[in-house]
């Protein structure tokens, strides 16, 4: 197993990526970027010009590297059928001829109702849309190459949200990005629903690989996040933000789910959406004792300091200042 404490990220530009990276340089990793764009300057990580779906790109990228987070998808819900699976598979050859970790955020997907409501790490993975499908064959086929040449951690986290985070419920269910919020939508009212807030996924992932030597070749860790009982506490706060900074207090509403049954023949992403209304209709919460066994705590931002971080970072406090908006973010 390779022990330095240099780190490729694939999907760097993206929301888990992107955090992960900055959470790992802020432990002390050196940190590479593959990205098909410009690189970032000023952000102290070693960006590199490739593309995850060219093997020799990622072979190149990961030389050196002791682990590789592997946070990349398509983009939009485009194409996951013949993108997915083959991105994986140039991250294990990497990950092999390196003798490497790789790390993967988890997702609920995997899980169907049978696992509900309360889902341990050795739940049963009988998904119920496309994509859940891929990832629990994304997840079978790392299984299968844990202890042959790499090591495989996978981290699983309720719904993302943070202040760089824009594909996610929080930011294109819930309220708007980049407009002050007038009204929250909810899309399930009543009903238990977990999230995650994305700095606090990202440090559990660095605490992890900081034991990595202490782990199994293959491990799974389930996050509890922030728990939203009634499925009203997540608007809750998001209003209370908006008072803070002397906005009038946003209206809320149900979720239009009538008009994304409608669109969604005619767009891929609301579609998708669609699909995974199962996770709003019932309880879906994961139990972290795993983590806790290991970790003795989970890191966890206050739910109020988090949704006021995260509104900041989406542009949605209109009466926050830059210079608010900056120490929000970096917190």
């Amino acid at each position: 197993m390779q022990t330095t404490k240099t780190a490729l990220v694939l999907g760097a530009t993206g929301g888990i990526g992107g955090e992960t990276a900055r959470q790992l340089r802020a432990a002390g990793w050196q940190v590479r970027a593959l990205a098909r764009g410009a690189a970032s300057a000023g952000d102290g990580l070693e960006w590199i010009r490739g593309d995850a779906m060219n093997r020799d790109d990622v072979l190149r990228a990961a030389a050196g590297c002791a682990v590789i987070v592997h946070a990349v998808n398509p983009p939009g819900y485009r194409r996951w059928a013949e993108l997915v699976l083959p991105m994986l598979d140039n991250t294990i050859a990497a990950a092999v001829a390196q003798q490497a970790t790789i790390v993967l955020p988890g997702t609920v997907y995997n899980y169907g109702p049978d696992a509900f409501p309360t889902i341990a790490e050795d739940a049963p993975q009988n998904p119920r849309t496309r994509k859940g499908c891929i990832r629990v064959a994304l997840e079978q086929r790392l299984q299968a190459v844990a202890g042959k040449g790499c090591r495989v951690l996978v981290v699983r986290a309720g719904d993302f949200f943070g202040p760089r985070v824009g594909n996610s419920w929080f930011a294109q269910g819930l309220i708007k990005p980049g407009r002050p919020v007038t009204q929250v939508a909810l899309p399930g009212p009543g009903i238990g629903h977990q999230w995650s807030y994305l700095p606090d996924v990202a440090r559990t992932v660095v605490a992890l690989l900081d034991r990595r030597e202490e782990l199994r070749p293959f491990e799974n860790f389930h996050m509890s996040g922030h728990w939203d009982a009634d499925g009203r506490q997540m608007a809750a706060a998001i209003r209370r933000a908006v008072r803070r900074h002397g906005g009038a207090e946003p209206a809320v509403r149900r979720f239009p789910w009538w008009l994304i049954t409608l669109a969604s023949p005619f767009v891929a992403t609301l579609r998708e959406l669609r699909e995974m209304r199962y996770l709003w209709r019932e309880p879906v919460r994961m139990s972290n004792a795993r983590l806790i066994r290991l970790l003795g705590a989970e890191p966890h931002t206050p739910l109020d300091e988090a949704v006021e971080a995260t509104l900041a970072g989406l542009g949605c406090l209109g009466a926050t200042t830059a210079d608010d908006n900056a120490a929000l973010r970096s917190s």
